[in-house]
């Protein structure tokens, strides 16, 4: 299983955030963040966010630390990326992966 994070450089919701993404699928990616007790309604589109305060904690749990132009490669690779106004689960709009 490989999970991976980007750096907290979106702004949202007087916070910055990261980006948890799967390469494999939405089920590994909602095991992992379960088990770090990450929320769902964290989940947005094809992506969990992570606020920076928890970044190290996601990182040391396993999540490999890649740019945010990585995640989106990663996500399109895997034909897992959502675009807005596509079909997603979750909420919120801490940073939307559109680059």
């Amino acid at each position: 299983m490989t999970i991976y994070i980007d750096p907290p450089n979106w702004p949202g919701h007087g916070r910055m955030w990261s980006h948890l993404v799967s390469d494999v699928s939405y089920d590994e990616l909602h095991k992992f963040a379960e088990e770090l007790g990450v929320p769902r309604r964290a989940f947005e589109r094809d992506h969990y966010d992570i606020p920076s305060h928890r970044y190290a904690e996601v990182v040391a749990a396993g999540a490999v630390e890649v740019g945010s132009r990585e995640v989106v490669r990663l996500l399109h690779a895997a034909g897992l990326r959502r675009r807005k106004g596509g079909s997603g689960a979750g909420n919120g709009d801490a940073g939307a992966v559109s680059r």
